[in-house]
């Protein structure tokens, strides 16, 4: 009796304890309620005391445990936290242990310990969860990077909510944007209470306004002048064109990338201990502008006393000293130093060495101011393919991926046949981007996997699309078109194309690897209808037909053979107007019975029936044959010699040769091809055709480079055909051409038409009611129209082509993605020649340069989500009287 008494007495004494310790929680608004590893849990104070006053063998046997308070946190995560189970004796350093361990959980705002008979009862308070977080106000930095910066700091969706670590974010991104010279940024984070025990985070963001930069000195320098120097800064002081640039905006990577390269400029001039000794940044009082002071020590000039190469010298010691490029008494220089490094690096990485390392241990003799340079070479072991490994190519099958590998599995790694596959993959012209990596074997040293990662892009298109062109008005088009068939690589397509000068159906089919080493075959049929009135060229129009079929053989990696044959059915109709190069004129129509004969008297009516020897009526009578009428005298033309439809068989080769950088809007590297076709002997038309195109990208700094580009050809006839037949002339003026001058509209011009010489206005008795004038009958209008030459003259063309031009590529700064914009400006020049001109055509010239058209304007060229889009803003510079100008032209296209 007495022992349960006592139990009794030391239990009562045990729970009142317990439940002298609960505290009341905080609110959610005040800091302090956040716990930290040192902080106390509440109910406990440092001595504790409770612990000293109950003895061990009053510890309370756990019989069960209830939890109280759980909203969202899962009872199984609390049960696994505490220090002891159902069925464990608890004392009071163990209950202190239980609630240190829930506080750290950070789960928790409050924790209590309590006692209901053999109950043991956990009561907690759940800190809220974060519902959602709003960002408002920023536009420098984007909502997506501040909540992935969040994220990372724990501060996301569904996570708990802690308002030490959203302070945290908050002064991070104050310096963040400090960092970008918004020195007046400011960001105010605000907490809503929601239902549920949840919290809404909301973040505004005034970004303020970048200080901009007044002023940069350099200090210490002796041998170079501070204008040079702050030229090397991509940062600059704020100048007139620096809305456009932003360069006069400080930020504090911005700065120690300048500093990098002013301490590169120096080390490069032989200042080997050349050093930044200090960086002042001052804000002005309004927080708006920047002062920049950078002190700097000079130093001496060092020379090269010597080269040496040491450790493993896996190959011939002269193709290694061949690639050092510094010698004994040249100037040092750090960066041919580690270009040196990186080109001994890459030529053991190419023998298969991948992993290969070198280093240089410069030796300095400060009394002589020389340095001897010591190369330590450690090609560490060779490393064969182990795998080539394909990721995100969901559309592409893997051989066609693997054709295109110049690095083979089990082969040793080369890291030039490596860069060579990556970039034969980009050039097909499948996918957005290629990545390539060298992936190490776990336990292996010596085996290597490559994995190469693609990005897919649409390779072909279905429906329609319409657009406007400059010279080709409103195009229509509906199409069938898949560069990458089924995943096989093959390209099929089927088009439908209509604009205001030509109506075009074409099939087409391609196969890049009709043979596995790389022969291509392709097959193509095409009918089309051209008037080239419409065009602004000569008044007549062609219908046409054929077929063609070309393979191509590569000669190298980055050049190519063609070669086919074709067949095409051309039928030519001319207008009233046509060229006399085309069809001589005047031309005698059916329904024209007599013309003014001035031969064989005055006023004398002959009827045109009779003179053609077709009628029956003019038996008998013996007019003066055409030939002898002065107005009827004229040139034949090419119809007139060799007809208006021709079956023509040509053959044409081709050679082709490319090193851009990327296939869309390329900023390196260079290209050129030459072409040639001819209709071969005996068929309707033979002739041949040269056409060369070639173009250089000359880098000037990294986003800023010059584009030369020439386009060249000439053609000529031969055996029956003595020219070069005007529906294969060139043409210049246009996009792609010489910018600024309407679309085919410079050079040559031909011969207008001549008048036609008749009189149908006669009286009763037979006699002509006009005066001796003589006159001609458009069978358009219907009427009769005073005898005159055409006075239109439109683009003829010519056989000889000259044409080239110089772009500045350069960026707009303020635009993000500039892989998909090209501004230029540009200076074109060209011009369309003829080796055999009429007596009466105008601008035809043989090829003379005094006679180039030439102009220069701003171009733009935009790859948009709706499809292509460019315009350029030129003037000419040298036009004449009949050329055809035009300031703005673009073209646009969309899908849908």
């Amino acid at each position: 009796m007495l022992n349960k008494l006592l139990f009794s007495v030391l239990l009562g004494f045990f729970t009142s304890t317990l439940l002298h310790a609960q505290q009341a929680s905080e609110p959610l608004t005040n800091a302090s309620d956040e716990n930290s590893a040192d902080k106390q849990p509440p109910g406990f104070t440092s001595d504790s005391t409770a612990a000293a006053k109950f003895p061990d063998a009053a510890n309370f046997l756990i019989n069960d445990i209830r939890l109280e308070g759980l909203q969202r946190i899962p009872a199984g995560s609390v049960f696994a936290s505490l220090p002891f189970n159902i069925g464990d004796s608890v004392n009071p350093a163990m209950v202190r242990e239980a609630i240190a361990v829930l506080f750290r959980s950070g789960n928790f705002n409050d924790v209590t310990l309590g006692r209901e008979e053999n109950v043991l009862v956990i009561a907690l308070q759940e800190r809220p969860s974060i519902a959602s977080i709003e960002i408002e106000g920023n536009k420098a930095i984007k909502s997506e990077d501040l909540l992935d910066g969040l994220s990372r700091s724990g501060l996301s969706e569904g996570q708990v909510f802690k308002r030490a670590t959203l302070e945290g974010i908050r002064l991070e991104l104050q310096r963040q944007y400090v960092s970008q010279g918004r020195y007046d940024a400011q960001i105010v984070a605000e907490i809503e209470s929601l239902p549920r025990n949840r919290v809404a985070v909301h973040i505004d963001v005034d970004e303020g306004t970048v200080a901009k930069i007044k002023h940069i000195n350099i200090v210490g320098n002796q041998h170079f002048p501070s204008a040079l120097l702050t030229k090397l800064f991509e940062m600059q002081e704020t100048s007139t064109f620096s809305w456009l640039k932003g360069d006069d905006k400080y930020a504090k990577e911005r700065l120690r990338g300048d500093l990098e390269r002013l301490e590169s400029f120096y080390k490069d001039q032989g200042y080997m201990k050349f050093s930044i000794d200090s960086t002042q940044v001052a804000l002005s009082p309004e927080r708006d502008a920047v002062f920049i002071t950078v002190n700097i020590s000079e130093g001496d000039v060092y020379t090269v006393s010597e080269v040496k190469l040491s450790g493993e010298i896996i190959l011939p010691e002269p193709v290694l000293r061949s690639l050092i490029l510094l010698k004994p008494k040249n100037v040092y220089s750090q960066s041919r130093v580690t270009r040196t490094e990186e080109l001994i690096s890459k030529i053991l990485g190419n023998d298969g060495y991948t992993f290969a390392k070198v280093r240089n241990y410069p030796k300095i003799d400060d009394e002589n101011k020389t340095v001897e340079l010591t190369f330590f070479v450690d090609p560490g072991k060779r490393t064969y393919v182990n795998r080539i490994e394909f990721r995100g190519n969901t559309g592409t099958m893997d051989e066609v991926l693997r054709r295109e590998m110049r690095q083979m599995e089990s082969a040793p790694a080369s890291g030039h046949k490596i860069e060579q596959s990556r970039v034969r993959l980009e050039r097909l012209g499948f996918f957005k981007s290629v990545q390539s990596d060298i992936v190490e074997l776990p336990g292996e040293d010596d085996l290597v996997d490559i994995v190469f990662d693609i990005e897919e892009q649409h390779s072909g298109s279905i429906g329609a699309s319409v657009g406007y062109a400059d010279g080709s008005g409103l195009v229509l088009s509906a199409n069938l078109q898949q560069n990458n068939f089924l995943g096989t690589g093959k390209r099929v397509g089927f088009s439908v194309t209509k604009n205001d000068y030509q109506l075009r159906y074409s099939i087409n089919y391609t196969n890049p690897y009709y043979t596995i080493d790389g022969v291509s075959r392709g097959f193509s049929l095409f009918y089309k209808e051209t008037d080239f009135d419409q065009l602004g060229v000569a008044e007549y129009s062609t219908n046409s037909w054929g077929g063609a079929v070309n393979y191509g053989y590569p000669i190298s990696e980055i050049s190519r053979l063609g070669f086919g044959f074709g067949i095409a059915n051309i039928e030519i109709t001319t207008g009233l107007y046509a060229p006399q190069e085309i069809i001589g004129s005047p031309l005698a129509f059916d329904d024209i019975e007599y013309f003014l004969d001035d031969i064989s008297g005055p006023n004398e009516l002959v009827d045109i029936r009779c003179i053609e020897g077709v009628s029956e009526l003019c038996d008998g009578f013996e007019p003066n044959p055409l030939v002898n009428d002065p107005y009827l005298q004229t040139e034949e033309g090419f119809i007139d010699r060799h007809g208006n439809e021709f079956l023509n068989l040509t053959v044409n080769a081709s050679w082709r040769q490319s090193k851009l950088n990327r296939g869309m809007l390329p900023d390196k590297g260079y290209s050129q091809s030459l072409s040639f076709e001819a209709g071969l002997p005996s068929t309707d038309l033979e002739y041949y055709k040269f056409i060369y195109e070639g173009q250089y990208f000359l880098s000037l700094t990294q986003e800023v480079s010059l584009r030369f580009h020439t386009k060249l050809g000439i053609g000529e006839g031969y055996g029956d055909t003595e020219e070069l037949p005007f529906f294969e002339h060139f043409y210049a003026g246009g996009f792609g051409s010489v910018r600024g001058y309407e679309r085919a509209s410079i050079g040559p011009k031909g011969t207008p038409a001549e008048a036609y010489l008749i009189d149908k206005s006669r009286d009763a008795s037979g006699e002509p009611t006009s005066d001796e004038q003589g006159y001609y009958y458009d069978p358009v209008t219907g009427k009769f129209i005073a005898q005159q030459r055409a006075s239109n003259s439109d683009s003829f063309g010519g056989n000889i082509l000259s044409e080239g031009g110089v772009e500045l590529i350069f960026p707009l700064w303020f635009i993000e993605d500039r892989r998909s914009l090209r501004t230029v400006l540009f200076v074109d020049a060209g011009n369309v020649f003829d080796s055999s001109c009429g007596d009466l055509q105008l601008d035809c010239y043989p090829l003379r340069f005094d006679q180039l058209r030439a102009s220069y304007g701003f171009g733009l060229t935009w790859i948009s989500a709706l499809g292509p889009l460019s315009f350029s803003l030129s003037e000419p510079i040298n036009a004449t009287q009949r050329d055809d100008t035009k300031f703005f032209q673009f073209t646009i296209g969309t899908g849908f």
